[in-house]
């Protein structure tokens, strides 16, 4: 595991730069913008919250396309925005590990801040049947729920709800109903999509833990991960990665899913240690794609992934 610096000091600094920034003459006044500002954490958030806020606000995101919200740090602009905001979206369950102190620090200064996946049914980790291909014991709620577009649903309504608090005027909840019905149109056609794929291969590696809530949802087992446990912080033992060549040749699959957030090196190198003709497919995790792509908003990357994992084993 990699080792961390001691982002509580570091956070509190920030927290307190920021708000001397922004109390300095000059700074603009966040209760007059027009509507409501919503910081959310990653783009798939951004992308729910943007669709329940519409034109009655702002949504701001801070972790960037491409970049996995597991080591992203934040600026001290993007703390004092933390502050200011009315809503903050962040995942939980530890997902933004390089944002946990920094939101934590402005929870405690006030910050209005809604942490999603603890609210959607969370699933275990070993729950989900991640691992090296056994249990890995890997103890707490899996954050990736992401993956299963219903959960988005949940998700969109649980913003709506939060909004509601702060601008009861604004029918929210509307705006999360028809996102809703968009998110249960892609699962629909996710499961088209799939059913290509038999029965007896519908077993996934991918490049870390994941992909539970995918599994879950459409009927896929993990026989294993190239980075043990949910985060991609993580450094397998040579031990590990021996365990999981002798799990990919046992079972015969035809691909390691990796990730567009993480260079592919290392699934690339156990794919040539198989000795047998597998691909490195690159799916979209922890980040949307770029705007205006096949996978620039979260129904596109869902419908996206599910191409890609059908394509590389139907």
């Amino acid at each position: 595991m990699s080792s961390r610096p001691p982002l509580r000091r570091i956070a509190v600094l920030m927290v307190a730069v920021a708000l001397a920034l922004t109390g300095c003459g000059g700074g603009s006044d966040p209760a007059a913008s027009d509507g409501v500002t919503v910081i959310a954490t990653t783009t798939i958030l951004g992308d729910i919250a943007t669709n329940v806020v519409g034109d009655s606000g702002t949504v701001t995101v801070l972790v960037p396309v491409g970049a996995s919200p597991h080591d992203y740090q934040a600026s001290a602009q993007q703390v004092a925005e933390i502050q200011n905001a009315d809503l903050v979206v962040a995942n939980g369950l530890g997902l933004e590990e390089g944002l946990g102190d920094i939101l934590d620090s402005a929870r405690s200064d006030g910050a209005n801040i809604l942490e999603i996946a603890p609210l959607v049914n969370p699933l275990l980790f070993a729950a989900a049947g991640t691992g090296n291909g056994e249990d890995n014991g890997d103890a707490g709620d899996d954050p990736h729920f992401w993956l299963d577009p219903l959960r988005d649903a949940e998700a969109a309504h649980l913003i709506a709800s939060a909004l509601a608090v702060l601008e009861p005027e604004t029918n929210w909840q509307e705006r999360a109903d028809v996102y809703a019905r968009e998110l249960a149109m892609a699962d629909g056609q996710i499961q088209e999509i799939l059913g290509a794929v038999p029965d007896d291969q519908r077993m996934l590696v991918t490049s870390h833990s994941a992909f539970g809530y995918f599994a879950d949802r459409y009927g896929f087992q993990i026989i294993g991960v190239v980075i043990p446990g949910g985060s991609t912080l993580a450094e397998p033992s040579s031990s590990e990665l021996s365990n999981l060549v002798s799990e990919i040749r046992n079972a015969g699959v035809p691909a390691i899913f990796a990730e567009t957030t993480e260079p592919t090196t290392l699934a690339d190198s156990l794919a040539a240690e198989t000795g047998n003709s597998i691909q490195v497919i690159q799916l979209y995790t922890g980040s949307l794609g770029e705007p205006g792509g096949e996978a620039g908003t979260l129904a596109g990357m869902l419908v996206t992934n599910a191409r890609r994992i059908a394509d590389a084993l139907s």
